[in-house]
């Protein structure tokens, strides 16, 4: 008995300095890995900012083409009710 009340001490003291050591050695992994995220993210906010006017510029094209485009076929229905309209208008005043 008196045996293991001064061997279990031991055998824990070890176990605690291997977990130490081990928690020590994650840890420095971790923030090396954690400093090869931050250079990949900081590279690709770089790309990200890069391409960012070009992408504001074809949104920026669509835009006003769809602008144009609307306009042209509203101008184009307009014309085309006006048209069928009046023959409309006609053939209901011929009829009376």
């Amino acid at each position: 008995m008196e045996f293991l009340n001064q061997f279990l001490p031991i055998v824990i003291y070890i176990f605690l300095i291997a977990l130490i050591i081990v928690g020590i050695i994650l840890g420095i992994k971790l923030i090396i890995t954690i400093d090869k995220v931050t250079k990949v993210v900081d590279d690709i906010n770089e790309k990200v900012e890069k391409i960012t006017p070009i992408v504001n510029t074809v949104g920026l094209i669509s835009t006003k083409m769809s602008n144009v485009v609307g306009t042209v076929f509203y101008t184009v229905e307009n014309l085309f009710t006006k048209l069928f309209l009046r023959n409309k208008k006609e053939e209901s005043e011929d009829n009376e």
